[in-house]
């Protein structure tokens, strides 16, 4: 396993992979990846903390704001 990653096989599937995804969709492509890696770094690091206490969810929801319009 560990010939596979020898920097001519890593250059070669880096070709690949450019080749498929194109050089517009790979920023998108890591850009995704990081948030995806951040959020759950974030989800491990508050797994041993008890959860944040939420609204009630039996409050009266409040009317949405009318806009006043004036018919001629």
């Amino acid at each position: 396993m560990g010939e596979l990653f020898q920097p001519t096989h890593l250059l070669v599937i880096g070709l690949i992979v450019f080749v498929l995804f194109g050089a517009k969709r790979l920023p998108e492509l890591g850009k995704g990846l990081g948030e995806g890696l951040k959020g759950f770094k974030d989800g491990i690091k508050n797994a041993g903390e008890p959860a944040a206490p939420t609204q009630q969810q039996n409050a009266a929801p409040q009317p949405p704001k009318s806009e006043s319009t004036d018919i001629k």
